[in-house]
């Protein structure tokens, strides 16, 4: 816990059922899933993407490409693993027989996707314990930034990396230093209140970047480029892998309040800076309301 009490999620010893090399073969079938999808993805995305769907409102879509990649992701996993578990975003979750299953956001940031932005990723975890994130254990992930052709990964004690570059969050700050990521959530509701929350936080940080894809604002946060980030309104497959780069890379992921993060909130960067930035946050409510 961090010195307020509130529970942060760390680095832990890998589990007596998985050896080093075994967690060392689930990161590399994550990162070369993750990389496989990427390429699938880059090489079919049309001209002009429809939108195939909608989900929680109007502008929370899903394409066509969305349910091909995980249709693809799924494939790849069971050739290789035909016992584990999976639970994605656009699919109905399975449960395997092995204890492991499989995270899977097919494209974080699907509308910078739709409108040719050029920041969106592939998000591949492997996790223990079943198809709840508060009693899961994460053992491996990879985050492949598809137009940059370059892969995030971690694996449980085994650190993080962007390529074949270890990386480390920033050193502690002052928040009135820290630039931080955010996002927001696609019901007008939320955003109204996202927005508030915003006119608060604004003052107190250097400043705020919105990239649209959570999974990137993990990695970005682990190899440097953001000192802290937090966002409401996030689903298990948004941060599963990139939370795992994070807590490898020396950071901390909680929530507000003495939980851990979830749907209501995450908060992840230096221990310090988390704990700075939970306090204001608390004392705005970020985590209540729409």
């Amino acid at each position: 816990m961090t010195d307020d009490g509130t529970p942060v999620q760390r680095p832990a010893a890998a589990p007596t059922t998985g050896s080093v090399p075994a967690l060392r073969d689930l990161h590399a079938l994550a990162s070369a899933v993750a990389r496989s999808a990427g390429e699938f993805l880059r090489g079919r995305r049309p001209v002009h993407v429809e939108v195939a769907a909608t989900k929680s409102s109007p502008t929370d879509v899903v394409t066509e490409m969305d349910r091909d990649v995980e249709a693809f992701i799924r494939s790849q996993i069971s050739a290789a693993r035909p016992d584990d578990g999976f639970f994605g975003e656009e699919g109905k979750a399975t449960t395997g027989t092995s204890g492991l299953t499989w995270v899977v956001d097919p494209i974080d940031g699907t509308v910078n996707y739709l409108y040719g932005i050029e920041a969106f990723a592939v998000s591949v975890a492997v996790v223990s314990g079943g198809n709840d994130p508060l009693t899961w254990t994460v053992l491996a992930g990879a985050v492949h930034d598809v137009a940059k052709s370059e892969t995030w990964s971690a694996w449980l004690g085994g650190g993080a990396w962007h390529e074949e570059e270890r990386v480390h969050v920033n050193a502690p700050r002052p928040l009135a230093e820290s630039l931080v990521g955010t996002g927001f959530g696609y019901a007008a509701p939320r955003r109204l209140a996202q927005a508030t929350v915003l006119v608060d936080v604004l003052p107190k940080v250097r400043d705020i970047r919105r990239i649209g894809s959570m999974a990137l604002d993990l990695c970005q946060l682990s190899g440097g480029h953001l000192d802290l980030v937090y966002e409401r309104g996030l689903q298990p497959w948004d941060h599963a892998a990139g939370g795992l780069v994070v807590t490898e890379a020396g950071g901390v992921v909680t929530g507000l309040r003495g939980r851990a993060a979830d749907e209501r909130m995450l908060v992840a960067g230096n221990e310090p800076g988390v704990r700075a930035l939970v306090t204001l946050l608390e004392s705005v409510d970020a985590d209540l309301g729409a």
